[in-house]
């Protein structure tokens, strides 16, 4: 079963291990999630868990998410979120959902917003380097060369100055660490993406099926044992 819950990031710190190694981990606190709908392949063309983490005060409401939340019976929430691929038959609307769904040393995915860094040049967006900055070189941390002339304008994907950061990242195979139920948090090993409370989504790591090994017998090609000679 997949797996998810919405926290936020507290920051970072480091614990030891059983071994007496140093860990660093990065704090997220998920406060109990609500389930708000389950979307069906019937109703919406497609298989969702919809998520609401943190109350949100009334008046911040209007009247159709009032009705959307009452639905599952519960205050309004500041996020709405949805997961894909969980198994719809183990939540009905209206559940909590807290961090003992998962355990010390399970594999998992973190989703967060980047932090914005604004607009940067080439060589810190894109890790270009810069031109020589003697001799008379007149060339430092320009963009560089646009490329030909034809067709009068800078193809798509060319490396250049702009916005920075404020994107949605996914860090991957990540291990938590400890959970503690009593205070609702989450210990993950490593970094995680995002500023301090910053929104994040925590899942079960989605493991791929193994690639059987190729068979070298389905690939040798039969020699022809004829002895007819060919016809010129």
């Amino acid at each position: 079963m997949a797996k998810g819950i919405l926290g936020t990031k507290i920051g970072m710190t480091q614990i030891f291990d059983e071994a007496g190694k140093l860990v660093p981990v990065t704090i997220v606190r998920c406060e109990p999630n609500v389930v708000l709908q389950k979307k069906t392949v019937e109703t919406d063309g497609y298989e969702a868990v919809q998520l609401g983490y943190k109350d949100q005060r009334v008046s911040l409401a209007n009247k159709p998410k009032l009705g959307h939340f009452a639905k599952s019976n519960t205050k309004p929430k500041r996020y709405v979120k949805e997961i894909a691929g969980q198994e719809l038959g183990n939540f009905e609307v209206g559940q909590e959902i807290k961090v003992n769904i998962f355990e010390a040393g399970e594999p998992i995915d973190v989703t967060g917003t980047s932090k914005g860094k604004g607009f940067q040049g080439v060589i810190k967006r894109h890790n270009q380097s810069r031109g020589p900055m003697t001799h008379g070189s007149r060339y430092h941390r320009g963009p560089g060369s646009m490329g030909p002339i034809d067709p009068n304008h800078v193809r798509k994907g060319k490396n250049l100055p702009g916005q920075m950061g404020n994107e949605t990242v996914t860090i991957q195979n990540l291990e938590i660490v400890k959970v503690d139920l009593e205070r609702d948090l989450l210990l993950i090993k490593g970094n995680v993406p995002g500023p301090r409370r910053g929104l994040v989504m925590v899942r079960r790591a989605v493991k791929a099926e193994a690639i059987p090994p190729l068979d070298p017998a389905q690939y040798v090609t039969t020699q022809n044992t004829s002895s007819e000679e060919p016809v010129e």
